[in-house]
């Protein structure tokens, strides 16, 4: 799983809302200066053009920008769509970037801050102090990972110095994120870059997604019809003997061509399931495995898309919230719900098996979540415990044009916990794609979701 770092970061990996805020106005009065409740940011709506500026405590940096292309409608050099709405008070809006789940809060402010009006900080140690204040003022799993952020300030920043090059500079931003092991958490620096994962775990890459793919038609799906792949080869669907279903997922993304819009995606993968979940299809299967092994992620709202063809009635699929209080870890947004709405299209309500990994990621771990609160129940999670990683992912420049990436949020479940750090938990273990199942030509956690559906 490979993330850019660049100045739209915070949109082309942290995409938004598609529900519409309630009570709004004419969109005309979005202009102006927004402050969004968390995320560290302000936007400038001026002229026809949106710019986002990136706060901390001591600094003020531009990020990505977007061109108005209807009245309260902003689309980024990325084709990623926002859209803004204000409140009756006219000074109380919401952003919606289209992709993801949940609202951003905007407040009006009267003008920018300070530090966005100055020349902004250069120099090795301004880059240390924005990277650090970047993640001291919103990454939420500090004290969950027994990370102890200002120490890590006073042993680091004594290693930076007006002569550091850049690649120590890099070395010690690297050495500062390594405890965290959180796949959320990136750096980079034009080709350098410095991710990973939760120890025990294969991040996903293309490579592993291939050679899955390849073992499990030829040992798994072998006696399967109607073999089909789909969404450029990122889903797959056969039938099984028994009068059963398999779903292959590999990401939530790249469903139409390279820089296609959310509104592409979505048109792809409503298509895709029209043709896997017809009404015959769906009234026939008496179980479906839903394979998550390799799962790089993408967008969360294609995820509930997905769920919204798996049940008969609506329900709460997760409760989401941001850290919004830069000297306080324990405050956050209020939580909002993300809905699952039964679609107006054949759907498919029987028993489910979900085969989840440590390389199942991001966006494939809440489509996982999601379907925990499935009303009809009925679904068993088989194999390993997911990565760990839910939040969308907050960008950040800093002043040396080096960047980096972190969480900034939680997906609360039905009782306000998080799956943040250790993942879900299957309901039974078995081993995923190790090097000795490979050997043995086996695929235990798909084998024992057979036995489940029986």
């Amino acid at each position: 799983m490979r993330i850019t770092v660049s100045a739209a970061l915070a949109l082309t990996l942290a995409v938004g809302v598609t529900q519409a805020a309630a009570a709004v106005d004419a969109p005309a009065s979005t202009d102006g200066l927004w402050r969004m409740d968390g995320y560290g940011t302000v936007l400038a709506l001026r002229d026809g053009q949106l710019q986002e500026y990136q706060t901390t405590a001591v600094s003020c940096l531009k990020g990505f920008a977007a061109r108005q292309t209807r009245p309260g409608v902003y689309t980024t050099p990325d084709n990623v769509v926002l859209t803004v709405r204000t409140r009756r008070d006219r000074d109380r809006a919401t952003v919606a970037i289209d992709g993801s789940a949940g609202h951003r809060k905007l407040r009006r402010i009267p003008a920018l801050p300070d530090d966005c009006t100055r020349p902004a900080p250069s120099g090795p140690l301004a880059s240390f102090d924005v990277f650090w204040h970047s993640f001291a003022e919103n990454y939420p799993f500090f004290s969950a990972k027994g990370i102890d952020w200002e120490s890590m300030r006073t042993r680091y920043r004594a290693k930076v110095h007006p002569g550091i090059t850049r690649d120590e500079l890099f070395a010690v931003f690297r050495d500062m994120v390594s405890p965290m092991y959180d796949a959320h958490v990136a750096v980079g620096d034009g080709d350098k870059y410095f991710a990973q994962g939760r120890p025990g775990t294969e991040l996903p890459t293309e490579e592993l997604d291939e050679k899955a793919k390849k073992y499990i038609v030829r040992r798994d799906l072998a006696k399967a019809r109607n073999l089909r792949n789909f969404a450029n080869g990122r889903i797959t669907y056969a039938d099984l003997p028994g009068d059963r279903g398999y779903l292959r997922i590999s990401g939530f993304d790249g469903y139409a061509a390279e820089g296609a819009p959310y509104s592409a995606e979505r048109a792809v993968l409503d298509q895709t399931l029209d043709t896997v979940l017809t009404s015959q299809r769906a009234k026939r299967l008496k179980g479906l495995i839903i394979d998550l092994r390799i799962n790089g992620g993408g967008s969360d709202l294609l995820g509930v898309r997905i769920a919204e063809r798996l049940t008969d009635s609506p329900y709460v699929a997760y409760r989401k919230r941001a850290r919004n209080d830069s000297t306080d870890p324990t405050k956050y947004t209020s939580p909002e719900p993300v809905r699952v709405t039964p679609a107006q299209a054949p759907h498919y309500t029987g028993p489910i098996a979900v085969l989840t990994g440590g390389s199942t990621v991001s966006a494939g771990e809440t489509f996982t979540q999601s379907l925990i609160a499935r009303p009809e129940g009925r679904v068993v999670r088989i194999g390993q415990p997911t990565q760990g990683v839910f939040s969308d992912i907050l960008g950040r420049v800093l002043p040396n044009g080096m960047g980096a990436v972190l969480p900034n949020e939680q997906y609360l479940t039905s009782t306000g916990d998080t799956f943040d750090g250790p993942g879900i938990p299957p309901h039974l273990k078995e081993p995923v794609f190790t090097e000795e199942e490979f050997a043995k030509n086996r695929d235990s956690a798909y084998d024992r979701a057979l036995n489940v559906l029986r």
